[in-house]
């Protein structure tokens, strides 16, 4: 058994070893004040003392009347203790499934029983950002804030918002871009009583804009620039081990936006690692949809590294400068992952090169068609989702990963998070599709399935059926 919980176990420190400034966890910080770059939220495992084998959580399963045991994430507080017990808040995240989806492998190319979903379109929320509000909620009790904001695609302001509403801890407040949030993620946010704030621009511009107010104010900030988001983060990977047996895949495939999840993946498994928890590290695969490919670009084309921590950046600054110069918008119908300027680029490069890791672009219609056919296995996902498997898919067709590799793909968001684009793709009606879709440069619905049109006679009906049934 695991001791308790120590507070003063934790702290925060810079990403930098150029730097390693440290910072108590009672401070709240965006960035080191020190250097400027990314903070983690780091252990001293020696007094920690957590547990030396998976089998101490898989106890916590006989205690599902315990909110914290109960908890997808609090159930492996032992590997994030930064949080007295009674400060962790939790709303029942984590309930998720780790899904074998033979019909998908089989679009992806690799054998039966390889392919593993990871769905976490069944949080509260319908998205997997409760991960990481729940760790972020319990950090802002433990420091007294008492409103929280965020800069949202749309599932972090879900996130925020439902989160505010059902433990009234603290008001929520939501920037959002103009025309840039699915009407299913924007009716959670107003659903949930959160203050909406509806900017002239994109998610970038609502993200700068954020932090200025954030600091200004002193409004608690929960996107991903915040580390202790990304804590909560890392047990999606805790729990995918937990549903493989403890065994490690060899492969994790991840869509690319803020770069929060790839981030937080790496950290759980280098973590894990450091504590003799598993013996290798999985391959990781970041997929970034064509249209918001700034991961794709800077690390495949342009061959930014993290170089142990000496990433020369100046690709970085050269690329953002050219998108300003040609004005350049991320443009994509997985409007999830529709970023430009990824907040976890350096955590990003970390764990890229911790998981031997790499990095590709997927186009529209190819989101669609992955998105089709795990809504055809039974798991209906949002567009952002489908990208790690129209990326699995390319990666198996260029030898990158094995037909009888292991690979877990990470479905990050519900399918009724944007039902526009489910409704487009199966239409019958040409005009609909060209709008929605068309648009965007997807030509063809490869797997649609449409709906037969009738009269309203018994004959016509069977007939259809027996036609098409």
């Amino acid at each position: 058994m695991a001791a308790s919980i120590e507070t003063d176990v934790a702290f925060q420190r810079c990403i930098s070893p150029l730097c390693g400034a440290t910072y108590g966890v009672d401070e709240v910080h965006t960035s080191c004040p020190a250097c400027g770059n990314l903070l983690d939220i780091a252990y001293d495992w020696d007094r920690s003392r957590p547990p030396s084998s998976f089998e101490h959580f898989e106890t916590k399963w006989m205690r599902r009347s315990d909110p914290v045991a109960f908890s997808g994430v609090w159930r492996f507080h032992e590997l994030l203790p930064f949080a007295p017990r009674e400060s962790i808040v939790t709303i029942g995240e984590g309930q998720t499934l780790l899904s074998v989806a033979d019909s998908v492998g089989g679009f992806v190319g690799v054998r039966p029983g390889r392919l593993h979903l990871q769905y976490e379109g069944l949080n509260p929320s319908g998205s997997f950002k409760d991960n990481g509000m729940s760790a972020a909620f319990t950090h802002a009790r433990m420091i007294g804030a008492k409103r929280a904001a965020c800069a949202s695609t749309g599932n972090t302001s879900a996130s925020l918002a439902v989160y505010c509403a059902v433990t009234r801890l603290m008001r929520g407040i939501i920037f959002i871009g103009s025309g840039k949030i699915s009407y299913g993620k924007l009716s959670q946010a107003l659903d949930y009583g959160a203050l909406t704030i509806q900017i002239a621009g994109d998610f970038d511009d609502a993200m700068a804009r954020v932090k200025e107010v954030a600091g200004k104010l002193g409004i608690y900030l929960v996107n991903s620039v915040n580390p202790f988001r990304l804590e909560g983060q890392k047990t999606i990977m805790f729990r995918v081990l937990e549903a493989l047996g403890w065994e490690v895949p060899d492969w994790i495939v991840v869509p690319g936006g803020n770069l929060g999840n790839s981030s937080a993946f790496g950290k759980a498994f280098m973590e894990l690692k450091e504590l003799g928890l598993i013996d290798r590290m999985p391959r990781l695969a970041v997929i970034n949809a064509a249209g918001a490919n700034t991961l794709h670009e800077l690390y495949t084309r342009r061959g930014l590294r993290w170089g142990g921590g000496k990433a020369d950046l100046a690709p970085a600054c050269h690329y953002y400068d050219e998108l300003d110069r040609l004005e350049k918008r991320a443009d994509t119908i997985a409007s999830a992952i529709e970023i430009n300027r990824p907040v976890n680029l350096n955590k990003c490069l970390r764990a890229l090169e911790a998981c031997d890791g790499v990095v590709r672009e997927v186009t529209e219609q190819e989101i669609l068609d992955a998105k089709a056919q795990v809504g055809a296995g039974g798991l209906g996902c949002e567009p952002a989702s489908a990208a790690s498997v129209a990326g699995a898919k390319q990666l198996v067709a260029e030898g990158v990963i094995g037909k009888d590799d292991r690979v877990v793909c990470i479905l990050t968001g519900h399918q009724l998070k944007d039902p526009n684009a489910t409704v487009a793709y199966h239409t019958t009606d040409q005009a609909l599709f060209n709008e929605v879709l068309g648009s965007r440069g997807v030509s063809r619905a490869s797997y649609a399935n449409r709906a037969v049109s009738v009269g309203n006679r018994i004959d016509e009906i069977v007939q259809a059926i027996d036609l098409y049934g």
